[in-house]
């Protein structure tokens, strides 16, 4: 929260030479308007559908040009957003979340598509355990990423409606950002940790560790992650916007319904470090956890639990009304769309 106060006056300043939430028009910013930069919050296999839909071309098919830029963070992808050097982001709910929070105002920008449809993370343990339960985690240590980080705070939450204290009945290590997870617990540090896919496969086959558990099973449905835009971008390219969500939502239905073969070729071209098992592997234990969200559409009762997830972990202070966060309506057209088509 006290990183998203310094983005948002950041932001703000910017605001007064750009025009806040509207695309700038110097040459480092957009300047097409069937150009979409895409900022994503971070290059994960979680994000599958998005990749097909690249692959398949459907995204060229909607007379759409999206350019694909890592934003390294849910902090970065909303300050591209804001400041116009992004028309859409891809990042947790959170992130909207905490800026309605600390805008005061209905103007903040608006999640208007889910991608995924729960916790991708799942739990690595030192053994193997075919029989996992939560009790095996008491007295223990988990690596879960940093502070604030949606995976540590779907954990805690998940083992506190089992009943597990952090901190009491288990440690949990909250210390390296996430993409040093792996590095930490295979020098030895930890219990257990966790790790997002296509890490977690490939770390399991190469004998390092096992996945014991999901944390998104343990979790529950959330809207984990979804596309973000400005109000202003929302209002004024309605169509284009919808265009991009109904190519996502063509990347989506082909993933889930063509062969896991084909489904891993038109992936690898955005993962050639990750041999073709990984992948298929990958994607199977996101298909077995309906992780990819089936519809665009986020409701109430998931945002709901998002929220007390958030605030479980001691980030969220106030409540932020569902319609302040989300905007359904473009996500609402494209699933009629494919119901009647």
């Amino acid at each position: 929260m006290k990183k998203l106060t310094l983005l948002l006056a950041t932001v703000m300043s910017l605001c007064l030479f750009v025009g806040c939430g509207q695309p700038a028009t110097n040459t480092e910013t957009i300047d097409s308007h069937n150009k979409i930069v895409l900022s994503e919050v971070t290059h994960s296999i979680f994000y599958a559908p998005l990749y097909v839909a690249m692959s398949k071309n459907y995204f060229k098919d909607e007379g759409l040009d999206v350019e694909l830029v890592n934003g390294n963070g849910s902090n970065n992808v909303m300050t591209a957003i804001m400041s116009g050097k992004a028309t859409i982001g891809l990042a947790g709910p959170e992130t909207a979340v905490y800026t309605a929070l600390q805008s005061g105002d209905n103007t903040s920008p608006k999640v208007f598509g889910g991608l995924t449809a729960c916790d991708g993370s799942f739990l690595i343990g030192r053994e193997e355990n075919e029989n996992f339960s939560i009790e095996d985690l008491r007295g223990k240590t988990i690596i879960a990423g940093r502070r604030g980080g949606m995976p540590a705070m779907t954990l805690e939450y998940a083992l506190k409606q089992a009943g597990l204290e952090a901190n009491v009945d288990y440690t949990l290590n909250l210390d390296y950002d996430f993409g040093m997870v792996a590095t930490v617990f295979e020098s030895g540090m930890g219990d257990y940790c966790t790790m997002f896919e296509p890490v977690a496969s490939a770390y399991q086959s190469a004998g390092k560790g096992y996945i014991v558990a999901s944390v998104g099973k343990l979790g529950g449905a959330v809207p984990y992650t979804g596309f973000i835009a400005s109000q202003n971008y929302l209002k004024n390219n309605a169509a284009e916007a919808e265009s991009f969500l109904r190519a996502v939502y063509r990347g989506y239905l082909y993933l889930m319904n063509a062969n896991i073969d084909n489904v891993a070729a038109a992936l690898l071209p955005q993962f050639s470090g990750t041999s073709l098992d990984n992948i298929k592997a990958a994607i199977t234990n996101y298909k077995s956890l309906n992780a990819f969200a089936a519809t665009p559409v986020i409701s109430n009762e998931d945002y709901t639990r998002l929220c007390a997830i958030i605030t479980n972990a001691g980030e969220l202070r106030g409540e932020v009304a569902f319609d302040k966060v989300v905007d359904n309506s473009l996500a609402e057209k494209v699933v009629k769309y494919f119901t009647f088509n």
